[in-house]
């Protein structure tokens, strides 16, 4: 059999691609044993960088999306400490919150009176370093309003500290009939109504 392109030759191999008689000047030898004519050579490679740019694209590419996706230690503090300046600007800007306003009838519902001094007294442990005063008086005017006469009313109230608690909040005297409550930061305790009084 003759070379394909060279009638004159004998032929000794043949395209691995499109199957023609090569002599030995025409054939391009790709691998050990595979052989390609010119034509087809230049097609192959040309295919084989095509394929390599895709692949080095392809791989580029992923690790781009592997970067934004991958979220680390730094990003957390990042927007931790974004989000606690946001909170420091908005209170150095707002301040403390004004104690509630508006006149209650304390003398007819002393329960509103015990929570109402409840309530000022977390307002006054989360703005003070999460301590408790040592009198309630200490709440007034910043953190409790009671209007005119606020010491007859607080004396109403027993209030003790307690380092461990933190406080113990009831009334002075136990109503007839009434349940006895006694208020601490981790919540309420009910006792049985007083049937005596006192």
């Amino acid at each position: 059999m003759r070379c394909k392109h060279h009638p004159n030759r004998e032929a000794v191999h043949f395209c691995d691609g499109c199957g023609i008689p090569l002599c030995e000047d025409c054939a391009e030898e790709s691998r050990p044993g595979i052989y390609y004519c010119f034509q087809c050579a230049m097609f192959r490679s040309i295919s084989e960088a095509g394929d390599t740019i895709r692949e080095k694209k392809g791989r580029a590419s992923e690790k781009r999306s592997k970067k934004k996706r991958k979220w680390g230690p730094f990003h957390y503090f990042v927007i931790l400490s974004s989000a606690m300046i946001l909170v420091l600007w908005g209170i150095i800007l707002f301040g403390v919150p004004e104690p509630p306003g508006g006149v209650a009838d304390f003398e007819n519902q002393p329960r509103l009176l015990l929570f109402m001094v409840d309530s000022s007294l977390k307002r006054y442990a989360y703005y003070e370093g999460n301590r408790y005063p040592k009198r309630l008086t200490d709440l007034i005017p910043k953190y409790l309003s009671l209007g005119k006469d606020p010491d007859r009313l607080l004396q109403k109230l027993n209030y003790r500290p307690d380092p461990r608690v933190g406080y113990y909040l009831s009334f002075s005297k136990s109503v007839k009939g009434e349940m006895n409550m006694t208020i601490t930061p981790q919540g309420i305790t009910i006792q049985a109504p007083d049937v005596k009084g006192s």
